[in-house]
């Protein structure tokens, strides 16, 4: 039983990982629908959320029919991250995670994502005093290490969990990798596998296909898998790992048609979430997931991108189905 604070899932969860201008409450509901058992929203800046800052207020929203659901927040300053968890927790999220990973230049260079892992006492007070500020159970999602030189995760682990963290998250790479090369997910089961660990470690990193999720979870003994790029336009994903988990069964590839009417839900649902301006801008990030492995694609996404209006959109739509058959 994967259990954090009142969150149990019963079965190996799969979780779909925070991710800025990705995980908003349109995609949330596509991935709900095709398996996903834990989302977490976008992450949310504490010095914005602390001044109000609309668009950071938005990432609160959170609906019943998306638990479990968790809050991710990030910053470099401590009070200003006991006021931002405060105030996440007023939006009354199943969990609320600590952002210790995100290795994006703007955001590191202030000290905060995987800023922080360049100091990790600053990095371990900060969680207690976020731990302490709450009632709502607190995780943790960081990287390896700072570089190659410092991948002090196993130790860092165990800080965390002395500290009152509920699960923790790892991604297999370290800040300076970014996102490049393979996720090493070796230290990932070594602090699984540490007897002094007890809350659930989950993985994270390069898990794009049912065997690779097979593969991680029963070589390294994690207690879940979570979900990022890979799910970008690809929500089939985690109902494939599902299948595959619990049966050993490899679903077929989603049709075309049913990329087409998904790719449609969830343009529809971004442009009543946000308006159709902004929602035509924030699909363009999906539509290489969505039509992944069509033949000749590349004419079509360059019109898709280049649209701004709906309906010529749904027209492409019916062009690309067209030119498939």
């Amino acid at each position: 039983m994967f259990k954090i604070g009142d969150v149990e899932i019963p079965h190996y969860p799969l979780i779909l990982a925070p991710m800025e201008d990705i995980t908003d409450p349109p995609f949330r509901q596509i991935c709900k629908h095709y398996s996903v058992d834990l989302m977490y929203t976008e992450f949310v800046s504490s010095e914005a959320l602390i001044r109000d800052a609309e668009k950071s207020l938005k990432k609160l929203d959170i609906n019943n029919d998306e638990r479990p659901i968790g809050i991710q927040i990030f910053g470099h300053d401590t009070d200003s991250m006991i006021k931002a968890a405060q105030a996440a927790e007023r939006a009354n999220p199943d969990i609320i995670d600590i952002n210790f990973g995100c290795p994006v230049k703007k955001v590191v260079k202030k000290g905060a994502g995987a800023g922080i892992l360049k100091d990790i006492p600053k990095m371990i007070a900060m969680t207690e005093a976020i731990v302490r500020s709450v009632k709502t159970p607190v995780t943790v999602k960081t990287r390896l290490g700072w570089d190659n030189n410092s991948k002090q995760i196993v130790e860092i682990a165990e800080q965390l969990q002395d500290v009152g963290i509920q699960g923790l998250t790892i991604h297999g790479r370290t800040r300076a990798q970014m996102y490049k090369g393979e996720a090493d997910w070796t230290l990932i089961g070594d602090v699984k596998n540490n007897p002094r660990m007890h809350i659930p470690i989950i993985g994270n990193g390069d898990i794009n296909s049912p065997e690779k999720a097979f593969e991680m979870r029963n070589k390294y003994g994690v207690d879940a898998i979570m979900i990022g790029r890979a799910a970008i336009g690809n929500p089939w994903l985690f109902q494939q790992i599902r299948k595959y988990l619990d049966e050993g069964i490899l679903l077929p590839k989603p049709t075309l048609e049913e990329r087409i009417k998904v790719c449609s839900d969830h343009l529809l649902k971004e442009i009543a979430w946000k308006g159709e301006r902004s929602a035509l801008l924030e699909m363009r990030k999906f539509y290489t997931g969505y039509f992944k492995g069509i033949p000749d694609f590349k004419q079509h996404k360059i019109k898709l991108i280049l649209s701004d209006n709906i309906n010529e959109i749904f027209s492409i739509f019916d062009i690309i189905i067209d030119s498939q058959n």
